[in-house]
């Protein structure tokens, strides 16, 4: 039972840390594509490698302030704006994935206290 409200608790708490990456790799292909750059073409403008650049849009590692900078020139943006969240998106999935947490934690309370029940009937030959 802790293993699945453990599951269940990771579902709501996303790291801060990756609600940035997923800000920074959703603004990194919204300018490459509106600036018709490929992975390929920005990775050679900016210097790392190619994958380097796929892992960053894929949200699976990190950039340094220099790669933030240069990924900015190329742009021809400021810096800060890769970081800023789309003010046209709607709210991340908060309410959603509340929503959906709360009908599973529910779900979990409502088998925990089930089985409970029916364990505390069995150790004393209740009904």
């Amino acid at each position: 039972m802790p293993k699945l409200v453990n599951t269940l608790k990771k579902r709501i708490e996303e790291p801060e840390e990756q609600v940035i990456k997923d800000i920074l790799k959703a603004n990194i292909k919204k300018y490459r594509k509106r600036r018709n750059l490929s992975q390929f073409a920005l990775a050679k403008k900016i210097d790392p490698s190619t994958n380097f650049l796929a892992d960053i849009e894929a949200g699976n590692t990190w950039v340094s302030a220099a790669t933030l900078n240069k990924l900015a020139k190329a742009f021809d943006i400021e810096p800060y704006e890769l970081l800023k969240p789309d003010q046209k998106a709607p709210a991340p999935k908060d309410q959603k994935t509340l929503d959906t947490f709360t009908k599973d934690l529910s779900e979990v309370l409502k088998t925990a206290v089930d089985q409970s029940i029916d364990h505390l009937k069995k150790q004393y030959s209740i009904g």
